[in-house]
């Protein structure tokens, strides 16, 4: 029978190869580490899902003769309030609403 804290971590580190899966002294480090990466991993997942928008709104406006950065300036002078996330969806699936957006921007300058 083991502890409560040693069962928990077994039971986490489930799958893994070697003594990692049932060396008491490995399990632990293992896991710790294994827990490490997955907080930070986390946090790199919403930076990378913003860059990656980014990049698909600027490649949407390059096609309209407009940078990144006009386009977001213009965007915050004319008061249109969409996020990043709904511009990339809108610059990929909907490219007639998003020229109708780049178009209100470039009227606003």
């Amino acid at each position: 029978m083991t502890s409560g804290k040693l069962a928990k971590y077994l039971k986490m580190a489930k799958g893994y190869r070697g003594k990692a899966k049932n060396c008491k002294r490995t399990v632990y480090n293992r896991v710790d580490k294994a827990l490490e990466h997955n907080y930070r991993n986390r946090k790199e997942k919403k930076r990378d899902a913003r860059t990656l928008w980014i990049q698909q709104v600027n490649a949407g406006v390059g096609e309209h003769g407009m940078s990144y950065s006009n386009f977001v300036h213009q965007l915050n002078q004319s008061k249109v309030e969409l996020n990043r996330k709904v511009l990339a969806d809108m610059a990929i699936t909907e490219p007639f609403s998003f020229r109708a957006i780049v178009e209100l921007c470039k009227a606003s300058k």
